[in-house]
């Protein structure tokens, strides 16, 4: 089966002409930057020789299942069930508190210090698409060991399978205690995940009823977690094991079986494509491209890399419709500009939290429903908040500036940090302007912008690329 799909995929693209040119260097950048954060004029030029098919083929092959920066050290520790905080003094609960803040903060840095310097940003993008789809939160979990778990879960399967990642997002602790499944029960099921399984992980609201939800809840019933081992457990004696017929399906289903049955709708797969299609092309997809991706990704088994790969080389994808036709996620804003002018940071943690005050909060998406994303990044608050941290930056080296960056947290540690970082940061933008002396067409605006800038760019060209990322230009991609 695997073997006709991709003898299929390549069949179609050799036969296209357009697919058989070089890419040039506009496509290559807007491929290198919807995949990535911020392309860099080398990378643009080497992409640049590639095919459509070549470029595609490299990016998902740069692709990496672990991370390169350390995780903390505390992750690497056995798990320790959470106390029960009525039987701990005032102390003890402020202190366990502080720990899991403290924890929360840690993964938030360790995270984004492997967006700032990962070999495989197209990892990373697919590592945050999926922490939006499969949403849970430190909020409401308090475990920041099981967050973890999780996330390490998701980058594990972020470009391979759907089908597994689904499964083990199913039995994953934080997944159970987020959606409330790890007290459903037989005569007492709980709706939550089958609900949210239904409506955000795979068919998409208006393709099941709610008796689907209702029989669905059964078969998760006694889906739980071990105490001891914060790890997923089967409690028999709780789960009902009578008939349930979901989606038209009758039998004793169990989780995985209802799982199964959602795999096998078509739905499943046009909705997965048609939001991998609002992250990557267009914020309107188009639904025969998507009907005809979605077979398949079914085709492949679900193999993720079949349908990123449809999308990445088709027409849709380089369309000039489609050019500056996304909005730049925080993450973006943050992680690209570091990444784009070659800021080393030594600190991430104040960057993490800068994010989040633009309104992307890592390892806390605002609901269920994750981040709505697109034009929704952007209001007169956030747009605000993404100039002044643009402006801070850019003027890191002069006194005062940091000020403007600066969160309000509760901490005046974090204060001292936020302030550390902006000291420590620098722009060499004599080096960095240099890169394009000698590189006919590849002047520094075609490589930071998506789009030629509203506002005239006057001054020399350091004065013009400040007055660059405050343009409404440098928020799209």
């Amino acid at each position: 089966m695997m073997r006709r799909v991709f003898t299929m995929l390549l069949c179609g693209l050799l036969a296209s002409p357009v697919l058989a040119r070089p890419l040039g260097f506009d496509d290559a950048r807007h491929l290198l930057n919807r995949t990535g954060f911020a392309a860099n004029p080398p990378e643009i030029t080497e992409f640049s020789r590639l095919t459509r098919e070549a470029a595609v083929a490299r990016l998902l092959g740069w692709t990496a299942r672990a991370p390169a920066v350390p995780a903390p050290d505390w992750t690497q520790m056995p798990y320790e069930p959470p106390p029960r905080l009525p039987q701990l003094s005032d102390e003890a609960r402020k202190d366990y508190q502080r720990q899991l803040i403290g924890q929360g903060r840690d993964l938030k840095g360790w995270w984004m210090a492997e967006m700032l310097t990962t070999t495989s940003p197209l990892t990373e993008k697919m590592v945050l698409f999926w922490h939006n789809h499969f949403t849970s939160s430190l909020r409401k979990v308090r475990m920041p060991l099981l967050i973890y778990r999780q996330h390490m879960t998701l980058r594990r399967h972020a470009l391979g399978n759907f089908r597994e990642l689904l499964h083990a997002l199913a039995r994953d602790p934080a997944m159970l205690i987020y959606l409330d499944g790890v007290a459903s029960r037989k005569g007492q099921p709980n709706e939550n995940f089958s609900r949210e399984l239904m409506e955000l992980f795979t068919l998409g609201e208006g393709h099941y009823a709610e008796q689907d939800v209702k029989e669905a809840a059964r078969a998760f019933t006694g889906w739980s977690i071990d105490r001891d081992s914060g790890e997923f457990l089967f409690r028999r004696a709780l789960h009902d094991d009578g008939v349930k017929t979901v989606l038209g399906v009758s039998g004793a289903h169990d989780g995985a079986a209802v799982i199964e049955i959602l795999l096998a709708r078509p739905e499943t797969a046009e909705f997965i494509v048609a939001k991998l299609w609002r992250e990557f092309v267009s914020a309107e997809p188009d639904m025969d491209e998507v009907r005809r991706i979605a077979g398949l990704f079914r085709a492949g088994a679900y193999d993720i890399r079949v349908a990123l790969r449809e999308l990445l080389a088709g027409d849709a994808f380089y369309a000039p419709r489609h050019r500056a036709g996304l909005v730049k996620s925080p993450v973006d804003i943050v992680v690209g500009t570091l990444r784009q002018f070659r800021m080393t940071v030594a600190d991430p943690l104040p960057y993490a939290l800068a994010a989040g005050r633009l309104g992307q909060d890592l390892f806390a998406p605002p609901n269920v429903k994750g981040w709505p994303g697109g034009a929704t990044w952007i209001n007169a608050t956030t747009l605000l908040s993404r100039r002044q941290f643009l402006e801070s930056v850019f003027r890191s080296n002069e006194p005062g500036m940091a000020s403007a960056m600066r969160m309000t947290p509760a901490a005046d540690d974090l204060r001292g940090r936020q302030q550390r970082a902006l000291d420590d940061l620098r722009f060499d933008d004599v080096a960095w302007f240099a890169q394009f002396r000698g590189a006919p067409g590849q002047d520094w605006q075609r490589v930071v912008l998506a789009m030629p800038p509203v506002a005239a760019m006057a001054g020399d060209d350091a004065a013009a690329l400040r007055l660059a990322v405050q343009d409404a230009a440098y928020q799209l991609k």
